[in-house]
């Protein structure tokens, strides 16, 4: 294939940038600690307002020095909801959702927030919803990123770590359904980060496999739209 000698190619070689390896790519086969750090560099300025609003154990920020943003850290455990959150409209810089990936009767999922059942239990009184299993997990998703979308400044990101799973042997692929979900509140999808587990997944015992074993998750990134800009750049 030949090409054009008359196509501009200079516009697309940024002058006054240095050559370097070091970039942010899509996927890692690398723990959350790691990967979490990346993405803020992409999409954060230094002394950002971040309200992590699944705080869990604070895994995500185990690499992060703390005087580099401001975090405001809460959890359902320290009784805030991601659904009702403390913070005016129009306040914050970033919101980070990482809520229990999955139904889990047996309590064992995403033991970080606890189990399910217990902190988000189906037709509960704090649970805002009457839907079951799956379902569920996917509307409490959409619930706390509408709540986002309230507190987040114009231009502002929403990070959600997500990941698919089978339910009722049905293939759910629960990323997918998150991006729809808040397309429709309004966000705009960005970016997706794939993050591989390096340790192997647990040994099954069934007689034989039907869909093949999760061993990834991902980091959604959307922006709230709005005057202003929406990825920062750092100062020459």
């Amino acid at each position: 294939m030949s090409v054009d000698p008359t196509l501009d190619t200079e516009r697309r070689i940024v002058r006054n940038g240095l050559p370097s390896n070091d970039l942010v790519h899509t996927a890692y086969a690398d723990g959350n600690d790691r990967i979490f750090p990346r993405i803020l560099d992409l999409y954060l300025a230094p002394g950002s307002i971040i309200a992590d609003v699944t705080y869990g154990k604070g895994v995500f920020w185990r690499r992060i020095p703390p005087e580099k943003y401001e975090l405001r850290a809460t959890d359902i455990l320290t009784g805030i909801d991601c659904r009702n959150l403390p913070y005016s409209d129009n306040e914050i810089d970033c919101v980070v959702l990482d809520p229990p990936y999955m139904h889990s009767p047996g309590g064992t999922t995403h033991m970080a927030h606890g189990a399910f059942e217990e902190h988000y239990r189906n037709n509960s009184a704090k649970n805002l919803t009457g839907k079951k299993y799956h379902d569920a997990v996917v509307e409490l998703y959409r619930q706390a990123a509408q709540e986002a979308y309230r507190v987040l400044r114009q231009r502002g990101i929403l990070i959600v770590k997500c990941q698919d799973e089978v339910c009722s042997n049905r293939q759910r692929f629960t990323h997918i359904e998150i991006i729809q979900g808040l397309d429709e509140i309004g966000f705009i999808p960005e970016d997706l980060f794939v993050a591989v587990r390096n340790n192997k997944p647990g040994v099954s015992r069934a007689i034989r496999q039907v869909h093949a074993r999760k061993n990834h998750s991902y980091f959604l990134v959307f922006w709230k739209p709005g005057e202003g800009r929406r990825i920062w750049e750092a100062p020459e």
